[in-house]
């Protein structure tokens, strides 16, 4: 069966590009002919590559590091180069997509309609994909928050699609507030399908993450000076960090986490990446991601891994020497196991 995956699969951003890839690859080592629909705006490159040169807006980055951060995306296309991709064609006008038998809409932030440059795209709703059945998989609305609800006309299209399925409770209650149906909760790609990588070398603990809060850099910085261990920052300059790999790209971000002592981050695809990986994590809230990381955390029996600038700051030092427990793996497997058996049944 010929299966097309919509997604942010271009995105400059380490997530993005590995749950867009896990889950084609899933779905190809189960004997299915998978890719990555395609879709390809100017507007959106043009706002997505300049966020990438310049992440920490409104503070602008030095020369040395724009230079650096062009190397990350330098990286970064290189991998996109390496998916299996669809013929291109228009976000915005895809009729010129190239037909497939199933569409699967998802993992991320497809549903988002607040986000800053996908936000409102009816593509990523169903409108205009040709394929007799359209579903979703771990889809996302990200910051849209549940009591906002979905105006009439984008519930419509919910209400359209042939199966839909979840990563997060804030997005089931959306869904079912506008469907009537309970969609199933499901595992982000990177849980369902882990990157196979070689850790890098060193003894670092990873922070992930840009504009962290100062409470959160402090506490991490004295409890990795309390360990003997240097902090390493990827992809964003954190200053107060020891180590700045800004030009990470993708497959060197997934490597550092493997071979992290452990990891610090304000994103959610920081703690997918530390407890596949089995590493200690504290995670700090952010205004934009709250929603992902809390229902995350949630969803796994993790929520110890949450850190408040109300917590004891002694906290941050206890996450960050004890990896997460017998019981968040366990949950994570039986996610799994229930995740693999949904896909497969829509892919049946």
């Amino acid at each position: 069966m010929r299966v097309g995956i919509l997604t942010y699969h271009r995105a400059i951003n380490y997530g993005s590009y590995w749950q867009a890839r896990q889950l084609v690859e899933w779905i190809a080592a189960r004997g299915h002919d998978a890719v990555l629909l395609d879709h390809q705006s100017c507007a959106v490159t043009s706002r997505e590559w300049r966020y990438a040169f310049q992440p920490l807006l409104p503070d602008r980055s030095p020369r040395a590091d724009v230079a650096q951060y062009g190397a990350k995306l330098r990286r970064f296309t290189q991998a996109f180069g390496t998916l299996p991709l669809s013929a291109p064609f228009d976000l915005d006008d895809p009729a010129g997509m190239p037909p497939v038998d199933l569409a699967v809409i998802g993992s991320d932030e497809v549903l988002n309609l607040r986000h800053p440059w996908y936000g409102g795209k009816p593509l990523f709703w169903g409108a205009g994909v040709k394929a007799p059945r359209v579903v979703t998989y771990a889809a996302s609305f990200g910051n849209h928050d549940a009591d906002w609800g979905i105006p009439e006309d984008w519930a419509g299209r919910l209400r359209a699609l042939d199966a839909i399925s979840v990563r997060d409770d804030n997005s089931l209650r959306l869904v079912e507030g506008a469907t009537g149906l309970r969609p199933p909760l499901v595992l982000d790609p990177v849980l369902l399908n882990p990157p196979q990588v070689a850790p890098a070398p060193g003894d670092y603990v990873l922070v992930y993450g840009h504009h962290l809060p100062g409470w959160f850099a402090d506490r991490v910085q004295a409890a990795a000076q309390a360990m003997g261990l240097p902090t390493l920052s990827p992809g964003y300059r954190n200053d107060w960090a020891d180590e700045q790999r800004l030009d990470a790209g993708p497959h060197e971000f997934a490597a550092l986490v493997a071979g992290a002592a452990a990891v610090a981050t304000t994103y959610f695809h920081g703690c997918c990446f530390a407890l596949v990986n089995g590493k200690p994590l504290v995670c700090a809230p952010s205004d934009y991601r709250w929603n992902k990381v809390r229902d995350l955390t949630a969803k796994l029996g993790a929520e110890r891994h949450l850190t408040f600038e109300d917590s004891d700051p002694a906290g941050v030092a206890a996450l960050l020497a004890e990896p997460p427990s017998a019981a968040v793996q366990a949950r994570i497997a039986a996610l799994r196991d229930a995740s693999a058996a949904w896909l497969g049944g829509v892919l049946a």
